[in-house]
């Protein structure tokens, strides 16, 4: 099911990536604070996922969002997948992406609120950089938690992440790169631990697959370090090619360059519980 006006290659600026499971009215605030914040409407696409059984999720969003969204005209494609629960966040975010015809790709919760006017404008002035772009959140997280990533990435492996943890992935792969660029863009992220909003199904039975490297699934087991970095190498491979400056890369495989200098530095409330990740 879509609307959408004529798509071809890269038709807009940005895609917004949003997998949804359960919500209703989280889910509509979210949308609602996106596009009451967009200045150029016709740049911007939304991408939504639904598992196949969400008759809750659903039957909410052709009720109640949908209608909203015809009449503002928003340019929107959703699509249904087999559930892949919480742990295969990563694949939902993969699945939308492949749908998206747009240079920038958005990676959106539906427990997450645009507090910034004009957020689309600001995305699209890095147009042509690549760069993962970090807005934002309530705390500042030094990871870029609702990453913005150039399609020119995934373009590259067909995937935004190999892991669940999509914001942790490129986050860290960003750093050890020097590809990070904070962007004046502010969102609040309305989750039950972080405000006490959305205490519900979905969020009770998430499963975070993060703090026990010796689980072949964990964020942090040698198997995902050896991806990470191999991923890396073909970003670089990809930019050299272009004759961008890959520098900092290069200084971190010869050793003389700490990786994590300005993640650290942009960890300003000390929240990593890993003060070295690999």
């Amino acid at each position: 099911m879509s609307k959408v006006k004529k798509p071809t290659a890269n038709e807009y600026k940005i895609a917004v990536l949003l997998p949804t499971r359960g919500r209703t009215t989280a889910l509509k605030l979210s949308i609602i604070s996106l596009f009451n914040r967009v200045l150029d409407m016709d740049n911007v696409q939304i991408i939504l996922g639904f598992d196949n059984d969400d008759e809750i999720g659903f039957n909410f969003f052709t009720e109640e969002i949908q209608p909203w969204m015809d009449s503002k005209e928003i340019n929107y494609v959703v699509s249904q997948f087999d559930p892949m629960t919480y742990t295969g966040l990563n694949r939902y975010y993969n699945g939308l992406a492949t749908l998206a015809s747009a240079d920038w790709l958005f990676v959106w919760n539906d427990d997450a609120l645009m507090e910034t006017t004009g957020w689309d404008r600001i995305i699209d002035k890095h147009t042509g950089e690549f760069k993962l772009l970090k807005i934002h959140v309530h705390r500042e997280h030094p990871y870029s938690i609702f990453p913005i990533i150039p399609k020119e990435w995934f373009d590259l492996f067909g995937y935004l992440s190999r892991h669940q943890m999509t914001d942790a992935e490129v986050s860290q792969m960003a750093y050890m790169m020097d590809l990070m660029e904070i962007v004046e863009i502010y969102a609040t992220h309305d989750r039950a631990d972080l405000t006490g909003s959305n205490k519900d199904a979905t969020f009770k039975n998430r499963e975070l697959l993060e703090g026990n490297p010796n689980n072949p699934r964990d964020f942090h087991h040698p198997s995902y370090v050896s991806a990470r970095l191999a991923d890396c190498a073909t970003i670089i491979a990809h930019l050299k090619s272009q004759g961008k400056d890959t520098s900092f890369w290069d200084n971190v495989v010869a050793g003389k360059q700490d990786p994590w200098v300005k993640m650290r530095a942009n960890d300003i409330n000390k929240q990593m519980t890993i003060s070295a990740p690999v």
